[in-house]
């Protein structure tokens, strides 16, 4: 028999304890996991969401709707936290409010890009759309409004020469 240095036995016991805690550790997660989700016949139950996709200036939106009580998120975060101004969020309720339908579909948005405004006018024009394929009555509504049409208008780049995309340096005659 090999003769074992006096650490031998101390490294034993700290294997084992290790891999004991670490298969209690896998014990409790698994039985965590079986409480929190719902039963398999809960979980079959096919959700309905209607997809639509909103653009504004460099700002992207994708909107989900479903029936519901009227609850709006944003990237997570409750409409009136998400936007600080009253005119955005005038705004994003603008197409809802338009076809009477504040009430009937809760929205999810994920926006991208731009800022509060552009953001805004992107989750508008999504969720116009999403609402024009919910449900085909509500579209003269949304064309009335102007709901369903892009706003095309973007920054201006800057050009070479000039301080700004318009705006030019100073003029020195001499």
């Amino acid at each position: 028999m090999p003769r074992r240095n006096r650490f031998y036995w101390s490294w034993i016991n700290f294997t084992f304890v290790v891999s004991d805690r670490i298969r209690r550790i896998n014990l409790a997660t698994e039985t965590e996991k079986s409480s929190k989700h719902p039963s398999a016949a809960e979980a079959k139950k096919p959700k309905t969401y209607i997809w639509g996709l909103g653009r504004r200036k460099t700002a992207v939106a994708r909107v989900r709707l479903a029936p519901g009580e009227g609850n709006i998120l944003i990237n997570g975060r409750p409409l009136e936290e998400y936007f600080t101004e009253d005119e955005d969020r005038k705004a994003v309720r603008a197409s809802l409010k338009a076809t009477q339908t504040q009430d009937r579909f809760d929205v999810w948005a994920n926006v991208q890009g731009g800022g509060p405004t552009g953001q805004a006018g992107a989750v508008l024009l999504g969720i116009a759309r999403a609402l024009a394929k919910a449900d085909s009555a509500l579209e003269p509504a949304l064309r009335a409004g102007d709901y369903l049409t892009r706003d095309p208008r973007m920054v201006e780049r800057k050009k070479y020469g000039q301080s700004g995309a318009r705006k030019r340096y100073q003029f020195s005659k001499r």
